[in-house]
């Protein structure tokens, strides 16, 4: 489907004598966010090991595996790359043994001045073994003179710039880092005595743990056998949730950023629907990210919300094209309308984004077909006009429809009846910002972090100064 990429997901846990099968199960829980690789690393006071393998954690783990990581810390990663090559090179987590011992990290995040550390370093002599943006944060660690592992990492974390969610491991403890500005959601939860570290508090339901907090933004959070010690390198900083955890990334039975995923999107429906009212008979989500948002939407409107486009949850990521072209089979066997919900009916469709329009146009004509009199299309967020470089993978400035056509344009394309997006300040009241304290540069073009200059050119940003 035409969806923006889901990032990465991490998960750590420190004192439970089933470290590395708990961290399986949590990284089921985090599936969504990335589906390329998965690894785990573990420890048992003594030595460390990991293990890694392609695909979802059903294809890289087996029962086996997992028995030959015992110990009771373990740190775990599901990746979708935003920066470096899908292969298993770049799998996480990265396990380095160094003057400091060793030491695992999985990241969920992109560090913006990677590029510029990776050509220093290389130029000093440091081997890179992956493409991917973390393996610089082992690289600065290893060269640390430091005298003690926090004072290592401490000085490694304060030269990168960018979003990041980290979990690290030694032989003896678990560590959490989160950037300055709070980009990515880290939650820190028990288990007993066990303390867990995840990306999503889903991943604590699926364990039976329980929440405690949020790591917060800009502070090292550090847990052995002392319990928890918490460091706070960083000057205050303005934070900068990513507000598209809130949209489409996280899972709704989630809490990120201290709401209910679930609550905040249906909130973006009711929004949407009191800023673009429209005569209909009845409320149709696109599945599944638009399921919340048109509950919302039907709430508000006082209309049916009704299941008229079933998914089907066992397409994987390819499929066998057939000889004979179907118009618009990529849609066609993922998703198909339930003519007698649709037929007649003047449809309010709704879903979280539009990215390329292509797969939007698709649906419309699915629904059209089914026999529906009018096609409306809502959007529960605003247009997305620039790429992100924190964490998410998106097109460039010129794949993405929102940035290239008006509102108008973009409806004529899908080919609605009508096409309306939820407002940046609508977007704003849904999640209850705090002035300032979500990062919307998709919708804005306006980065909270700056970039090297050379690196603007090379990732060719849309910044709303070039514009």
């Amino acid at each position: 489907m035409d969806k923006f990429k889901d990032e990465c997901g991490v998960f750590g846990i420190f004192g439970h004598p089933e470290a590395a099968s708990l961290t399986s199960l949590g990284l089921y829980a985090l599936q969504h966010r990335g589906q390329e690789s998965a690894g785990i690393a573990s420890g048992d006071g003594e030595r460390m090991r990991i293990t890694r393998g392609m695909g979802e954690v059903g294809d890289a783990f087996k029962e086996e595996t997992i028995e030959k990581l015992p110990g009771h810390l373990a740190i775990g990663h599901t990746r979708y790359s935003t920066a470096g090559e899908s292969k298993i090179e770049n799998a996480q987590p990265f396990l380095i043994d160094c003057a400091h011992g060793q030491i695992a990290v999985a990241h969920n995040g992109n560090l913006v001045n990677a590029r510029e550390l990776r050509e220093e370093l290389v130029r000093a002599g440091s081997i890179f073994q992956t493409t991917s943006d973390t393996e610089v944060v082992l690289h600065l660690y290893a060269r640390s003179k430091a005298a003690s592992v926090e004072e290592a990492l401490v000085e490694s974390i304060l030269q990168v710039s960018g979003a990041f969610s980290m979990v690290l491991l030694t032989k003896n403890r678990l560590i959490a880092a989160r950037d300055p500005h709070g980009f990515r959601p880290l939650a820190l939860g028990r288990l007993g005595d066990a303390w867990i570290v995840c990306s999503e508090t889903c991943a604590l339901d699926l364990i039976g743990a329980t929440y405690v907090r949020d790591v917060d933004p800009g502070e090292l959070l550090i847990i052995s056998d002392g319990g928890l010690r918490s460091i706070r390198p960083y000057p205050p900083s303005q934070l900068a949730h990513c507000v598209f955890e809130h949209v489409y990334f996280a899972r709704p039975d989630s809490y990120v950023f201290g709401r209910s995923v679930s609550e905040v999107r249906t909130s973006f429906g009711r929004i949407l629907a009191a800023e673009s009212p429209v005569e209909a008979d009845v409320v149709v989500p696109i599945p599944d990210s638009g399921v919340c948002a048109a509950i919302g939407y039907g709430e508000e409107a006082g209309l049916p919300v009704r299941f008229g486009l079933i998914r089907n949850h066992y397409v994987g990521r390819s499929f066998i094209q057939p000889q004979q072209s179907i118009r618009d089979f990529n849609v066609k066997v993922k998703l198909n309308p339930v003519r007698s919900i649709l037929e007649g009916k003047r449809v309010i469709l709704v879903d979280d984004s539009i990215v390329r329009g292509t797969t939007s146009r698709k649906i419309v004509r699915l629904v059209q077909a089914a026999g529906a009199r009018e096609v409306h299309v809502r959007i529960s967020c605003p247009p997305t006009v620039s790429p992100c470089f924190y964490g998410v993978d998106t097109p460039s400035r010129q794949d993405l429809i929102g940035a290239t056509h008006s509102v108008d344009q973009i409806r004529d394309f899908v080919e609605a009846d009508s096409l309306v997006y939820l407002s940046l300040a609508g977007l704003r009241q849904g999640v209850g910002e705090r002035q300032g304290s979500y990062c919307t540069s998709c919708y804005t073009g306006i980065y909270p972090v700056p970039f090297p200059q050379d690196e603007r050119a090379y990732l060719q940003l849309a910044l709303k100064a070039v514009d």
